[in-house]
């Protein structure tokens, strides 16, 4: 399962976590494999679209991704990986890549079900 966090550090599984994922400068992809971190991979983000995070979006499903894990999500971008058929996932707590794959594996991350999150 490749599951893709935003981050603003190329530090692997110790990035700390970009606050939008649409902004942030990389995304970290980790694989996972019988509930265990397989690969860490770090790519650059290629940019946000001016006005609405559709660029966002077609740059994160260009990674392959089985999910996304995020601290905020809004309205649009929800709906883009809704259509696309990506599951995203909240996680507001854990400050690190690493942190937050913990809490994925042990399942205390919530999906988004619709629209936006909480936070956001």
């Amino acid at each position: 399962m490749r599951v893709v966090y935003p981050t603003d550090e190329d530090l692997g599984y110790l990035s700390k976590r970009g606050a939008h994922f649409g902004k942030a400068k990389f995304y970290t992809i980790i694989t996972l494999e019988d509930g265990k971190m397989k690969d860490v991979e770090v790519v650059k983000n290629q940019g946000h679209a001016s006005g609405g995070c559709g660029n966002a979006v077609t740059n994160i499903m260009d990674l392959n991704p089985d999910a996304l894990v995020v601290s905020g999500i809004g309205a649009s971008p929800a709906e883009g990986f809704a259509k696309v058929g990506l599951v995203v996932y909240f996680d507001k707590e854990s400050a690190t890549v690493q942190e937050s794959v913990t809490a994925f594996i042990n399942g205390s991350v919530q999906k988004i079900n619709s629209g936006t999150c909480s936070a956001h």
